[in-house]
């Protein structure tokens, strides 16, 4: 390893092969002097992360679909890379010495143990997947703190409440805003929202995105989400969080302060802004490309969200006011539903419905351990999967 390389920020990757991932390594390239993309891990997809790896030659690649070990490993055999298979490898890479910062971009549950690995062998993690927080917040927040862990959020809108407090004490927050494009249905009447298909759901006006975290953006059980991960991140209540809808997603959040001041950071939708922002933070770099004219923009838009018609907003508050293992159960019903309506096997309409059953027939537990959340993920996720029509 020359001198140069010692200089790099070395860059675990879980989920390279999504959205954020793919952006990440938009990210380090830009910054070759800066960054090293150290280590690669991929769901399924063994082609793109083949050709990541080829590009990028990583230390280490993770395929978490052992059923494919053998092709990624094969496609490697030539480049001086180590390949590795298993959700049980993804926690074993991110405690690697070698490694500097964890990008936690895995989507869903299955993001939850690699990234308490990481927080428990003191690495900052660059936090994109929402639903460790939902899942299990208090647990997450508490090993950053005990384990002096750094956990920098990616998501738009948070990466914009941290822009925005500049260092401030959260204690001088007095409300969040947290705002929402509204998805792709914003405009929809409600009648016409129980037959919209797949395909329409996934049409989001403003930003490129998975097919899962797309889905919950036109359910908005994505903004639930997200104010459920800024609760725990800053420390405050669920009613101090404000969803304001904001169609042309330009004020990507902000914060009202204990004096009445509200600042706020805008810029065009870009996710490569706030991901780069989590790696060299609390610095920013140059970063080349289109910037924000406000003459041509002319006008912004602010509206309340509908309740009625987007009824997983207020479930995530309910579940965050119930708290314990309850937004658990709410995540789990809600990937099995919308897993559900992407296969065609229920109504968008029914992804409500399951969830506000699921969050009814879960046992309640208070202070729920892993092990507690484990249970409740597998115990919400069973019933629910049984639920299709």
């Amino acid at each position: 390893m020359n001198e140069n390389t010692k200089t790099r920020r070395r860059i675990c990757i879980l989920g390279s092969t999504g959205s954020i991932g793919t952006q990440t390594l938009d990210v380090i390239e830009r910054n070759p002097e800066l960054y090293e993309a150290h280590t690669l891990t991929g769901a399924s997809n063994a082609e793109l992360l083949i050709e990541q790896a080829r590009k990028f030659c990583p230390d280490t690649v993770v395929i978490a679909d052992d059923t494919k070990y053998e092709l990624v490993r094969d496609a490697l055999a030539d480049l001086p890379i180590k390949v590795y298979a298993g959700a049980d490898a993804l926690e074993q890479v991110v405690v690697s010495e070698d490694v500097d910062v964890v990008v936690a971009a895995i989507v869903g549950f299955a993001g939850l143990r690699p990234a308490i690995a990481a927080l428990q062998k003191r690495k900052p993690v660059a936090l994109a997947n929402k639903e460790t927080l939902v899942v299990a917040g208090s647990i997450m927040t508490q090993l950053a703190a005990k384990y002096g862990s750094p956990l920098i959020p990616i998501d738009s809108e948070h990466s914009a409440i941290l822009q925005s407090l500049a260092g401030a004490p959260l204690q001088s927050i007095e409300k969040i805003l947290l705002t929402a494009s509204g998805g792709p249905f914003r405009t929809l009447p409600k009648e016409q929202l129980a037959e919209a298909t797949v395909e329409q759901a996934l049409k989001h006006p403003n930003w490129s995105m998975g097919a899962k975290i797309t889905i919950d953006s036109a359910t908005m059980m994505n903004k639930g989400f997200e104010m459920i991960e800024a609760r725990w991140l800053f420390g405050v209540k669920p009613e101090d969080i404000e969803v304001v809808v904001h169609p042309e997603s330009i004020v990507h959040s902000a914060v009202q302060f204990c004096d009445g001041a509200v600042i706020a950071q805008l810029g065009l939708p870009d996710m490569r802004l706030p991901i780069q922002y989590a790696l060299s933070f609390p610095h920013r770099l140059p970063t080349p490309g289109a910037r924000l004219d406000l003459f041509k923009l002319g006008t912004l838009h602010f509206e309340r969200p509908d309740i009625e018609k987007f009824p997983c907003l207020q479930l995530a508050y309910e579940a965050a006011e119930r708290g314990g293992n309850i937004p658990c159960a709410m995540n789990a019903a809600n990937e099995v539903a919308n897993l559900l309506f992407r296969q065609g096997k229920i109504k968008f309409s029914h992804i409500a419905e399951i969830i506000s059953r699921e969050m009814q027939d879960t046992c309640f537990i208070p202070t729920p351990s892993i092990d507690d959340i484990m249970q409740t993920d597998r115990e919400v996720r069973e019933r629910a999967s049984s639920l299709a029509i």
